[in-house]
């Protein structure tokens, strides 16, 4: 399983068992930082849709190159996500 299909199966997981987000972290070449987009429920299905039609099977953005998917997955607990950003993700 590519790493685009793992996102499609976890965000339609996170759909089903009505998690109350969902996340991705983003890397930008050219900023010193990572980017993370959190989305709630409801835009679960088409954020899905639109991140499996701008990225490539490895999560690169297909139309703007130096833009990836570095992780994503869903959380009901944003606070946990923020510790994990900040601890782990924000390199």
């Amino acid at each position: 399983m590519n790493k685009r299909e793992q996102l499609e199966k976890v965000f339609k997981e996170a759909f089903e068992n009505e998690a109350k987000n969902v996340f991705v972290e983003i890397f930008m070449e050219g900023f010193p930082s990572t980017e993370l987009i959190v989305n709630p429920t409801t835009n679960i299905i088409p954020k899905m849709e639109y991140y499996l039609k701008t990225y490539d099977e490895n999560l690169n953005h297909k139309f703007s190159k130096g833009i990836r998917i570095l992780n994503f997955g869903a959380t009901n607990d944003l606070g946990l996500l923020e510790y994990h950003y900040h601890v782990k993700g924000d390199k």
